[in-house]
């Protein structure tokens, strides 16, 4: 069966995530705890955090975790122009055409909600 990737649930996450919690919830889990685990191995605020996840996702090209990053930054409090130099500040490392990629890639994430 094909699935349609990038739609998400009704919390938020992708519905393709939420398939593979629910095939594999114990990795699911462990993942999820990794997760918190992280975000508490240091002196980062939330929105630094959030930040630099977007950064790392932008500079790899990750479509699925850019959208992602950019709608828990926003959902967060993190203002649209924040998010927007992220991508921007891309430029110099990355390039010009990953940068507009992920321009494009966070305006329709933060503009389909």
């Amino acid at each position: 069966m094909a699935r349609k990737t990038g739609t998400k649930g009704k919390d938020g996450a992708a519905k393709s995530y939420l398939e593979f919690a629910g095939k594999y919830p114990g990795v699911a889990r462990a993942y999820e705890a990794l997760g918190e685990a992280i975000h508490a191995a240091g002196p980062l605020t939330v929105r630094e955090r959030r930040l630099v996840k977007l950064a790392i996702a932008v500079g790899g090209r990750l479509e699925g975790a850019v959208k992602s990053h950019a709608r828990r930054a926003s959902r967060e409090g993190v203002e649209r122009t924040a998010i927007d130099q992220v991508a921007v500040l891309a430029v110099s490392t990355s390039g010009l055409p990953t940068t507009v990629a992920a321009l494009n890639w966070i305006d329709g994430a933060l503009r389909d909600g």
